[in-house]
């Protein structure tokens, strides 16, 4: 049983780091043509090198920058790729920050701009990839389905996270965006899931796993006692993209080493 993704072309947002690496290379192993997108010159440079790594291994793509929560950017990067490559088979909606704060100190600056990017971002990146979807309708030398879209969201879609209450906000939000987007593009054969990590190894976290301390601590909390890799999350989303989980649409799947069976009370609480 073979993931196969060939004949396809993905948009991976935010994919110049972390998660967002990993599942570019996850979905370029499996055949499609990735799209790496970054958000600004600063990430220009890791994005490039990621796609140099998927070249070398044999995969295909290019490097896109825009900045997700612009919606005059996320129009261009849809034309753009649609004029390059002829169509978008499928969407990760990666892209996203944390601005933390305890909520009584928490800016409207903090607020709005996490939510541009986290919520905002991937309704706008959904919306031109149905479009586009539904422009072309089901070629079955690509994929049964019409289009695939897979939102990253978090353990923290339904833990609630004390001193990040934008970020765990954006998270439940994008849980009903997905549900809502399966339910109402289910007949037109596009299929829209979540992915929800729990603690992976990336920069954006790195205070919860660089010291020993601090991992032990983390330890505390996921039973499987190993901390995610990025490639965990490629995995899963090059399978939940491929044909092999046509019938799987609109639900969250986590993956966290059973963090959200909260370790915390496996003694009794």
């Amino acid at each position: 049983m073979e993931v196969s993704l060939r004949n396809q072309v993905a948009i991976i947002t935010g994919a110049s780091s972390g998660i967002g690496t990993g599942i570019a290379k996850s979905i370029a192993s499996a055949g499609a043509t990735v799209i790496i997108n970054h958000s600004s010159e600063k990430s220009k440079d890791e994005a490039e090198k990621i796609l140099d790594e998927i070249q070398e291994s044999g995969g295909s793509g290019m490097v896109y920058q825009c900045d997700v929560s612009k919606e005059d950017e996320v129009v261009k990067m849809f034309t753009d790729v649609i004029s390059t490559y002829g169509t978008v088979d499928i969407l990760i909606n990666n892209a996203g920050i944390q601005k933390d704060a305890k909520f009584i100190e928490m800016t409207v600056e903090e607020w709005d701009t996490l939510m541009g990017v986290n919520l905002r971002g991937q309704f706008l990146c959904a919306r031109e990839a149905i479009k586009e979807f539904l422009r072309r309708g089901i070629d079955k030398t690509r994929s049964v389905a019409c289009g695939k879209i897979i939102h990253i969201s978090s353990v923290h879609e339904i833990i609630p996270w004390a001193g990040h209450a934008n970020y765990a906000a954006s998270k439940g939000a994008i849980k009903m965006l997905m549900q809502t987007l399966a339910q109402e593009h289910g007949a037109d054969k596009i299929r829209v899931n979540s992915i929800c990590p729990g603690a992976i190894q990336t920069p954006i976290n790195k205070d919860a796993w660089e010291t020993p301390e601090a991992m032990n601590d983390l330890m505390k909390l996921i039973p499987y006692n190993r901390i995610g890799q990025p490639e965990d999350v490629g995995n899963l989303a090059a399978f939940l993209a491929s044909d092999l989980a046509d019938y799987i649409s609109g639900t969250s799947i986590f993956i966290d080493g059973g963090m959200t069976s909260l370790e915390s009370f496996s003694n009794g609480g």
